[in-house]
């Protein structure tokens, strides 16, 4: 078992994880099937939420106390979340420009967007796996979040796996806007790839989001894979971004939905959930600088696996390409899966 889920909150924590897992789901839809419903979760809500965060980050700076104490500043103001936040926003707005062929997004040099954006969100999550291991090298240290992290070897392995993943999407000029309007495509995007991602993205967020990570590692890797695999082919990577701003936004205001407070001044949601790095399910005990209640196993391992398919997923690209003498970055390679199939059929024929 990864996670502390068996115990007496076991139905809150299956059942919240679940909720949120449909939640994200039906916000995906609302949010791709429709302009407005675009606008409103990719234009509305950031902008109303931005004037927020500078309103917190601008009391907090003046020593405002509600600011101070508000749980988005103590609990979501690293530079990570909000690097995440606004990288994902950043594509989703891309996408968008993508499928609807809005301004440049109907050009042709435009289409290596996605490719790029995703990079750069990996590698925001490949830095901070690497962070996480130099400030806690087997040992425990309070992140700026007020939380007790662990860093060690499966950090290092994990932030390799993230940079192998980079070079495991394909076709990077491939996309394309769905005949109905509701999906930029990305034909060669297939389960291949969105497999090794999800393990990679799930060890990333058990490492560095141990506190977050049965929400934001499971519900919202699960959320646009459902769809994809279902009734969305090709559209992973446009779900992937719609759900992951969707969850970033509401985290970073309700923080403490999942958060357990290390100095017990907020009793934890019966949701709240905790990995098993934490040895004894609890926070209880533990001191900066020692190994007292971690559990690193399971941590290794899931990065070990992370590495592992990357691996074999860029070998097989190579293979592919060597075989096929063709370019993987700039042709398709997985075109004789029937996921790609179905995919390349939803697509809008190009003039």
């Amino acid at each position: 078992m990864l996670f502390h889920v068996y115990g007496a909150n076991a139905l809150a924590q299956w059942g919240m994880m679940l909720a949120v897992l449909a939640g994200l789901i039906l916000l995906n839809e609302f949010a791709r099937r429709t302009k407005l419903g675009g606008a409103i979760t990719m234009f509305a809500v950031p902008a109303a939420l931005t004037v927020y965060f500078l309103v917190l980050q601008i009391g907090n700076a003046m020593g405002v106390e509600w600011a101070m104490k508000n749980q988005t500043i103590v609990y979501m103001n690293g530079w990570f979340h909000y690097a995440k936040l606004y990288a994902a926003l950043t594509g989703c707005i891309g996408f968008m420009m993508i499928k609807y062929k809005w301004g440049i997004g109907a050009k042709h040099w435009f289409k290596p967007f996605p490719f790029i954006i995703v990079a750069i969100n990996i590698l925001i999550a490949v830095a901070s796996d690497f962070e996480t291991a130099a400030k806690g090298w087997y040992s425990w240290f309070l992140s700026n979040e007020d939380v007790w992290l662990y860093g060690g070897w499966h950090n290092v392995m994990n932030g390799v796996a993230g940079l192998l993943n980079i070079f495991c999407m394909t076709a990077w000029w491939s996309v394309y806007s769905s005949k109905d309007k509701t999906d930029m495509l990305w034909p060669d995007m297939t389960w291949v790839y969105i497999v090794v991602y999800d393990i990679w993205n799930f060890a990333y967020t058990y490492n560095c989001l141990p506190t977050h990570s049965w929400y934001c590692g499971v519900a919202l890797l699960l959320a646009p894979t459902i769809a994809a695999l279902g009734w969305n082919k090709g559209g992973w990577i446009q779900n992937r971004a719609n759900t992951l701003a969707i969850w970033c936004m509401f985290a970073q205001v309700f923080p403490l939905f999942q958060i357990t407070a290390t100095d017990g001044s907020v009793a934890p949601k019966p949701w709240a959930t905790l990995p098993v790095q934490y040895a004894d399910g609890t926070i209880n005990g533990i001191v900066e600088g020692s190994s007292v209640n971690a559990n690193p196993t399971a941590m290794t391992v899931v990065s070990g696996l992370a590495l592992l398919v990357n691996i074999i997923a860029l070998a097989y690209i190579i293979y592919q390409s060597k075989k096929r003498h063709i370019n993987p970055y700039t042709t398709d390679v997985f075109v004789n899966q029937k996921y790609y199939k179905d995919a390349a059929a939803r697509m809008e024929p190009e003039a």
